[in-house]
C-alpha cells in the first residue's frame, strides 16, 4: 500500500468547501474507494484519480453522508463505458437502495458488478496479498471499520551469500520460501544465511463513524496508520455521546491504546470554520496526528 488520498473530510452537511466522507486507499496494481459522500466524483475529478484503477468499493454505513455518491459514481462508469469488474462492499440494504435506483431509472451496467455484503465482523476478502477484514463501531445504525493488512511478503536473496555458496537461481524460489538450501556435497545451507527477512507488510485502518469504543482496539492494534473521526472538539464531548460520534481526546487517546504509528482525523462538524485546534487537541495525546485535509495523499510510515 502507498497511501491514502482524502477526498471528503466533513460530517454531514457539506461545508467550508469541505465534503462528506470519502478516501482512496492507492495500490501497486489497482485503488479501492472506502466510502462514496456525495460529490465524490468531483473529488475524484478534482485530484486526477484515475477512476478506472478503482476495483472495490467499502462503504461503512447507511447515512447518506457515507454513500450518496455511489449510484452517481455508479452510472457514470457505465457511461464511460468501464468493462472491467467492480466489487462494493456494504451491509446488505445497500443492495436493495442500488437495484430500486437502477431499475426506476432503467439502468443497465456495461461491467460486472458484485455486491458482498458484510455479514459479521471478521475477515471479508483478500485481493493482491492484502487481507482486508471489518470491525464494528458503536454508531446509531450499523456500522463497519475496516483493515487492510498487507500479507507478510517472502524473504529477500542476500547476494552476497548466495554467491558465496554458489546457490544457482533455480533455487531462489525455494529459498523464498523458507527452505534451507542441500549443496551438491550434501552440506546444508540454513535459509537465514541466504536470504534476509522481509519488510513488514503495511496495515491501514478505516474506523468509521463511531462513539468512544475501545471494543475494536484489538482489531487496529500495531497498524502503521489509522483514521478516526473527530467530529467535535473535546469541550462538545456530551453532544458527541448523544450523537454517536467522537472527540478529539477520545481518537487520540484510542490511538496512543492501539499503539498505532500514524492518526488521520477528519469528520468535521460543519459548526467549525477553522480546523487548527482539532490538531492541537490531538496532538497534546498522540503527537504523530495530522488532519485529514482534502487533496493531501498520506503515505504509510
Amino acid at each position: 500500500m502507498l497511501g491514502v488520498t482524502i477526498l471528503g473530510n466533513n460530517s454531514a452537511v457539506p461545508a467550508f468547501d469541505r465534503h462528506p466522507t470519502s478516501q482512496v486507499l492507492t495500490m501497486p496494481n489497482r485503488k479501492f474507494l472506502i466510502d462514496c459522500g456525495e460529490g465524490t466524483q468531483i473529488q475524484l475529478i478534482r485530484y486526477k484519480i484515475r477512476r478506472s484503477r478503482i476495483s472495490h468499493i467499502f462503504i461503512s454505513h447507511l447515512h447518506g453522508d457515507h454513500y450518496f455518491g455511489l449510484v452517481g459514481l455508479l452510472n457514470s462508469f457505465a457511461l464511460l463505458g468501464r468493462q472491467q469488474a467492480l466489487h462494493v462492499v456494504a451491509p446488505p440494504a445497500l443492495q436493495d437502495v442500488l437495484e430500486l435506483q437502477f431499475r426506476l431509472a432503467d439502468t443497465r451496467m456495461p461491467y460486472p458488478l458484485h455486491f458482498h455484503a458484510i455479514q459479521a465482523p471478521g475477515y471479508l476478502m483478500t485481493v493482491d496479498e492484502v487481507e482486508i477484514s471489518c470491525f464494528k463501531t458503536d454508531h446509531r445504525i450499523e456500522c463497519f471499520g475496516f483493515v487492510f493488512k498487507e500479507k507478510k511478503k517472502p524473504r529477500r536473496i542476500n547476494p552476497e551469500a548466495v554467491k558465496n555458496y554458489q546457490v544457482h537461481y533455480s533455487w531462489f524460489e525455494n529459498l523464498q520460501e523458507g527452505r534451507d538450501y542441500e549443496a551438491p556435497d550434501g552440506r546444508i545451507i540454513r535459509n537465514d544465511i541466504l536470504t534476509l527477512e522481509a519488510p513488514k507488510g503495511k496495515t491501514y485502518a478505516f474506523c468509521a463513524d463511531t462513539k468512544y469504543d475501545e471494543s475494536f482496539i484489538p482489531a487496529i492494534q500495531g497498524a502503521d496508520m489509522i483514521y478516526h473521526e473527530t467530529t467535535y472538539l473535546e469541550n462538545f464531548k456530551d453532544q458527541a455521546v448523544k450523537r454517536f460520534h467522537a472527540t478529539t481526546t477520545q481518537a487520540a487517546t484510542l490511538a496512543k491504546k492501539a499503539n498505532v504509528k500514524k492518526l488521520l482525523v477528519g469528520h468535521f462538524s460543519s459548526r467549525y470554520d477553522e480546523l487548527d485546534a482539532f490538531e492541537t487537541e490531538t496532538r497534546e495525546i498522540f503527537p504523530n496526528t495530522d488532519l485529514a485535509l482534502e487533496g493531501v495523499c498520506y503515505r504509510m510510515p
